[in-house]
């Protein structure tokens, strides 16, 4: 039986309101599209309920889990997550949706093994840099392994033309780099040898190029590559401060064609107005905070770490989701955590809260 004093409350309440929120807006965005395709308007929330049963149930499995335990698989975790990267990209076996090849399908069961990736990178930079915390400031040692090893991550996302949970992933390891005293001139390398390779990327990808320059003037083809955002923008707008009410918003009735996925967060904005939008920001900080505290309170560098990647995992995605609905981030396509419609998504940030509070529970424990 947990006690109530080793759990952290705050973040419970936070991760349970930001799925009930979710599961409120996916069937808001969803109905009218499902009854449309499949004659039955729970289609979408029944799925999604059904990936928040087995999320939960990791939450609660990964809560029981001593923190300590995947330092002992952290190289398996990383081999495994290679695997299935790589398997995404061979023919008939990686599954295709939106022009992207991301997802592993089973059945009617599809994995989206990036998630799973940056999960697993999170392991293992938080077990070698609590390892290697003497050495952490020379080259060798502390920097050079983990840029390699999270390297290779990284530029088998970037095949699958995943440049938005790539370039998170980035922002992780090396805020989780400097939080553990890696040389500043170390972490500024980067940038310098990756702006350029970014650039060449970026303008090779006629994509890529399109959201670049969608995001610099979306009206310069508002019924092409910027309509979305324009659609985007007029949702917040006709939501004002009260919102249009829920389920009534008309942005969702097909003119943002992600209304349930990457710009969930806009039909929040429409049919609960500003005010529904700060509740969820709210939410977010909380996360952010408790998330915070408990790297603060960890047992060890190790649990230490691994707080701080766990809390970034959803708060990065969090910030970079709503920063690109508002206009302020070029689309990067990636969900708003635990309120976005994916399984693959929910699943592994509920095992990363179960994660978070058992870091908790343990400090209690001192």
């Amino acid at each position: 039986m947990i006690k109530s004093r080793e759990i952290d409350k705050f973040l419970i309440i936070a991760t349970l309101l930001l799925f009930a929120a979710g599961v409120v807006m996916i069937y808001s965005t969803t109905y009218i599209m499902a009854m449309k395709k499949y004659s039955n308007e729970y289609f979408f929330v029944k799925r999604h309920l059904w990936s928040g049963f087995l999320a939960l149930t990791m939450f609660i499995v990964a809560i029981r889990i001593p923190y300590h335990t995947y330092r002992k698989i952290v190289y398996p975790l990383l081999i495994l997550s290679g695997i299935m990267l790589v398997l995404v990209l061979i023919p008939g076996i990686g599954h295709t949706v939106g022009g992207a090849r991301r997802w592993l399908k089973i059945g009617s069961f599809t994995f989206q093994p990036s998630e799973f990736a940056k999960l697993s990178v999170i392991i293992y930079l938080a077990y070698s840099l609590a390892a290697k915390s003497e050495k952490i400031k020379t080259f060798g040692v502390g920097f050079l392994p983990h840029i390699i090893i999270t390297g290779i991550i990284m530029l088998l996302m970037l095949v699958e033309t995943d440049f938005g949970t790539t370039m998170s992933l980035g922002a992780i390891t090396l805020i989780m780099m400097f939080v553990a005293g890696v040389r500043i001139r170390h972490i500024i390398s980067i940038f310098v040898v990756a702006v350029p390779f970014i650039y060449i990327i970026v303008t090779k990808k006629s994509y890529m190029m399109s959201r670049i320059l969608v995001f610099l003037d979306p009206w310069k083809d508002p019924a092409g590559a910027g309509f979305q955002i324009i659609q985007s923008f007029l949702a917040f707008g006709a939501g004002g401060i009260w919102g249009a009410g829920l389920g009534e918003g008309r942005q969702k009735l097909f003119y943002l064609p992600e209304a349930h996925t990457d710009f969930i967060f806009s039909v929040v904005g429409e049919e609960l107005g500003l005010i529904g939008v700060g509740i969820i920001i709210f939410l977010y900080l909380l996360f952010l905070i408790s998330g915070t505290r408990i790297s603060l309170v960890a047992p060890d560098l190790y649990g230490t770490y691994l707080a701080i990647g766990l809390t970034l995992l959803v708060s990065i995605q969090a910030v970079v989701n709503m920063g690109v609905v508002m206009g302020l981030l070029p689309t990067k396509g990636l969900t708003l955590p635990f309120i976005s419609y994916g399984g693959t998504s929910l699943m592994i940030n509920m095992i990363g809260v179960g994660m978070l509070l058992n870091i908790y529970m343990k400090s209690q424990e001192h």
